[in-house]
């Protein structure tokens, strides 16, 4: 992984002295909430229901044991024990003292890590497929360029302040795991006609209040003008997107006003402006990044082990384990292993301190010393050796971290909601335990088989609602907590937003409501297909009907809100 030199250190070192004295000066009452308001969030730090919250930095998804084992440390120092793994590749701690945030971020800082940029209006955390580089269907490993982008992203001084936030996110399989579509820019590696490596550029995805696809604007970038055009894309949104509305400042709605064949227009002139600057990503570069992602020193007896065949054989539970939690790896012999942040009881994408030391030992003893964070708040620990398997799902039980799970609804996405976010309508957390008691047993998950399950507590979609199968959007109606459904996202190549199933349901009711949804998927269902394949070919009514079916909660507000012109 990569490694920081003196620059970086140098660039960290200093950012968290300038933040120490701004956190003084603000406590001594020499800078006011709105002087100081800019400058925290520029260190990741936000000030939430019950305390402040502070985000940190894991660029594309990738730490070492010993930066777990320090953010296990923080947790347990700084906080209350435990952090919550985002859908952007970060970590939030929810109950740091204000005083000791810049102790943090001291200490972050000598683990090679930060919480610059994780917030404020400016490029945020670039983020990644969590199999980059051990995917059997990678083209090129994006993290090369996740890291070049970061180097150029972060504190440049023409993109600090922009009219928004903005995101990024580079995949580099044939398989989109990283949401590319629903990104300020996604890009998407690819080979030309002579097997030159370049991109795919969508512009103008994201969700929100506003949720918009990317929209394709160059079908093949050449690596070497990777940051040059990202300068023009950069530079158009600086200069015209909107700064009167925060509801309307994101590049997704520059893109929608100007039409996407203008927004191209105006990015080429600029780019044929600086393209051959000294922006230009020559090879050199580009190997040298290359040499920080080197595989490692992989075994090639590894895949003549006859014992996890024998495993899987013998132990009924470890089969299911490994069907639902393990992925095929490009190197033969080796496995990538989801560490399941899914268990029943615990609000999805929490860990706590030991779950992290523990998770950071079997990495070194399983992975080379590396894990990952997923888009869907699990860990991933690549690089296992099948015959290490058995073991490793033994002291992964122990530590209530394998849960069997992955890709059915109880691996759903959920934000903190509003048990954390001063943002926040509607809890979330008590919804997924709901849904949790309602499906709690497997061989009904299984039969459902693969359901991504979205849940956000208020429309800025931290839980990315918009593109679940089955989307939960929590909404206040006079003080009371509601919630909206949507059916039919999808975040992958097929990238989709959800319908909107109808009126919202009570709290209560959810689980239901969904209990109810399921049954239609179960009776329409033809063979082998997913929830999703169900949706898309027979339509949302038959869904919404049996949601609202006559003599429930849902329907009686249905009538009522019709009746009185709702």
């Amino acid at each position: 992984m990569y490694q920081y030199d003196q620059y970086d250190q140098t660039l960290v070192d200093e950012r968290v002295s300038q933040y120490r004295g701004q956190v003084r000066r603000y406590l001594a009452g020499e800078l006011s909430d709105d002087e100081f308001r800019p400058l925290r969030l520029m260190n990741g730090l936000y000030l939430q229901r019950h305390a402040p919250m502070l985000r940190v930095a894991i660029p594309y998804g990738l730490l070492s044991s010993d930066q777990l084992r320090v953010l296990a440390h923080i947790a347990r120092r700084y906080d209350r024990g435990f952090g919550h793994f985002t859908t952007r590749q970060n970590i939030q701690y929810n109950w740091p003292k204000l005083e000791e945030t810049p102790d943090i971020l001291a200490e972050l800082a000598q683990a090679q890590m930060h919480a610059i940029q994780t917030s404020g209006n400016c490029i945020r955390n670039v983020t990644a497929d969590h199999l980059a580089g051990v995917a059997p269907d990678e083209i090129e490993d994006p993290r090369i360029y996740c890291e070049i982008i970061r180097q150029w992203s972060t504190f440049h001084p023409e993109f600090s302040y922009l009219p928004r936030k903005f995101k990024i996110a580079v995949t580099g399989a044939s398989h989109d795991r990283a949401a590319a579509q629903v990104h300020d820019i996604g890009l998407n590696l690819t080979r030309d006609e002579r097997g030159e490596i370049g991109f795919r550029v969508l512009v103008g995805g994201g969700l929100g209040r506003t949720p918009l696809l990317g929209h394709v604007i160059r079908e093949f970038l050449p690596q070497r003008d990777l940051l040059s055009y990202l300068e023009a894309i950069l530079r158009v949104y600086n200069q015209h997107g909107r700064r009167d509305n925060i509801y309307k400042a994101r590049i997704k709605i520059l893109v929608k006003a100007l039409g996407p064949a203008v927004f191209r227009q105006q990015v080429e002139a600029e780019w044929e402006q600086i393209k051959d600057s000294g922006l230009v990503l020559d090879q050199a570069e580009v190997e040298r990044v290359r040499r920080f992602f080197a595989p490692p020193p992989y075994e090639p007896e590894a895949a003549q082990d006859p014992g996890f065949e024998q495993w899987l054989r013998a132990d009924k539970s470890f089969a299911t384990w490994v069907r639902h939690n393990v992925a095929e790896h490009k190197v033969a012999g080796y496995r990538n292993v989801f560490v399941a942040l899914k268990e029943p009881g615990a609000p999805p994408g929490d860990i706590d301190a030991d779950q992290m030391e523990a998770v950071a030992d079997l990495a070194d003893r399983h992975s080379f010393g590396q894990i990952r964070a997923t888009h869907h708040q699990n860990l991933l620990l690549a690089d296992v050796r099948q015959a290490d398997l058995y073991q490793l799902w033994h002291a992964l039980e122990a530590q209530k971290l394998a849960a069997p799970v992955i890709g059915t609804l109880a691996d759903m996405i959920c934000c903190p909601g509003l048990d954390y976010c001063s943002l926040a309508n509607a809890s979330s957390i008590s919804i997924a335990q709901q849904i949790n008691e309602k499906f709690d047993r497997l061989d009904d998950l299984y039969d459902l088989g693969e359901i991504r399950l979205n849940m956000s507590g208020c429309m800025n979609a931290c839980g990315h609602h918009h593109v679940g199968h089955i989307g939960i959007l929590g909404v206040d109606k006079k003080g009371e907590e509601w919630y909206q459904i949507s059916l039919g996202g999808s975040s992958e190549n097929d990238a989709a937003l959800g319908d909107i199933l109808g009126p919202s349901v009570r709290k209560t009711e959810v689980a239901n409501t969904l209990e109810r949804i399921l049954r239609v998927y179960v009776e329409q269902r033809a063979e082998g297909e997913r929830f999703l394949d169900t949706f898309r070919r027979i339509g949302l009514e038959p869904f919404r009907v049996r949601a609202y079916a006559p003599g429930s909660n849902e329907a009686k507000q249905e009538e009522k809100r019709y009746a009185v012109g709702y």
